[in-house]
């Protein structure tokens, strides 16, 4: 049974739909789970490391700011309509799963041309322009958010799922908080323990805001543990104590949301997914340059259901970060809300759920 994924450009994209045909596998020995990617993007480091099939091609986003460039898109999206020709003709497809990204776009719309039945996976709550167009004609839509579902026109044929964020859910049992907070160096059960987390590559806009609220002194009986990206690493590793605990990089990062109470947060889908499923609630500081602002919207998402904090990039200084800080450890009743209105958004089985409902309808 093969299955086309096609998503990518940026691991927000790319991961959801490895969490997927991972979860089909899982579900169905018999699932050819087959990627379609860009040159440029994130899977050509990595689709090579994974156990499935996948093809690299020459494919572009649109170039909003340089628009005489999206000459590259073009050409690129001829040269992909030839190569999916080849690779759909070689083992034709039950179905096409988009997960979003310009690396995606035309996958669908061969699917769409060739009556190819296909699925989208939208993780935003302000869908991305991919997820807009092809949305009509999609067999299924599944939502990170259900805030999307407000800004599509499915089809009359569209099934349309409040699914989640297709994530790595947390073990079961969790693991034990007191003793993860030990394995950091942490007192077992007094103080708070928050993670900070700019995103794989760290946020040098949010470490030397932290570098900032650091030197002066953080809040009695608060603990942080603070990953500030590998490049910016040598620029903070000084500031280290026994409260405050600084690595390069969170691998795995389940360690760190065992012991963590509340996180500083970029808005990404996916991270956001993953700190509701964990029932952490994040101070989100949206990436004021992400496609259509999407973190933005996001984090106006979590902060509306209750479930977070936002503070915009423009407005985080240490003392807006020491007040946001000081307002949840201090209510202790504030905390408690946030965390409970965080979990009543988490979908920690997404991609078995996402799975399963693609598999019914192939089976169909």
């Amino acid at each position: 049974m093969r299955i086309l994924f096609a998503g990518g450009g940026t691991g927000g994209h790319l991961y959801p739909g490895l969490a997927i045909a991972r979860a089909m596998r899982r579900a169905e020995n018999d699932v050819d789970a087959f990627f379609v990617g860009a040159q440029r993007g994130i899977e050509r480091e990595v689709l090579p490391r994974t156990e499935f099939s996948h093809a690299l091609l020459d494919l572009h986003p649109l170039y909003r700011s340089r628009p005489w460039e999206n000459w590259k898109t073009v050409r690129g999206a001829i040269g992909a309509w030839g190569r999916l020709a080849d690779i759909v003709k070689s083992a034709p497809p039950a179905v096409v799963v988009g997960t979003g990204g310009y690396a995606s776009g035309v996958a669908l719309a061969y699917a769409r041309m060739h009556g190819i039945p296909y699925i989208v996976q939208e993780q935003n709550s302000f869908p991305g322009l991919t997820t807009r167009f092809f949305a009509r004609h999609a067999r299924q839509v599944h939502l990170g958010f259900p805030e999307a579902a407000g800004h599509l026109k499915p089809g009359k044929e569209t099934q349309v799922f409040d699914s989640g964020n297709p994530i790595e859910p947390p073990p079961s049992p969790r693991p034990d908080r007191a003793g993860a907070r030990e394995s950091w160096g942490f007192p077992s059960s007094s103080g708070h323990v928050m993670l900070i987390y700019g995103g794989s590559q760290g946020s040098k806009a949010i470490n030397d805001v932290v570098a900032s609220w650091v030197a002066r002194g953080i809040p009695e009986n608060l603990n942080l543990i603070w990953a500030t990206g590998r490049k910016n690493y040598s620029n903070y590793e000084n500031l280290e104590t026994e409260r405050i605990k600084i690595r390069p990089y969170l691998s795995p990062v389940s360690e760190a949301y065992a012991a963590s109470d509340f996180a500083l947060s970029r808005g990404g889908a996916m991270a956001t997914a993953e700190l509701c499923a964990w029932g952490i609630p994040p101070i989100i500081i949206p990436l004021p340059t992400a496609a259509a602002d999407h973190q933005t919207a996001n984090a106006r998402a979590l902060t509306a259901a209750g479930a977070g904090d936002m503070i915009m990039q423009s407005a985080f200084t240490r003392d807006a970060l020491d007040s946001s800080v000081r307002k949840l450890i201090t209510t202790p009743h504030l905390l408690e809300q946030r965390s409970q209105a965080v979990i009543a958004r988490a979908r920690p089985h997404a991609a078995d759920s996402i799975a399963q409902r693609i598999l019914s309808l192939v089976k169909k």
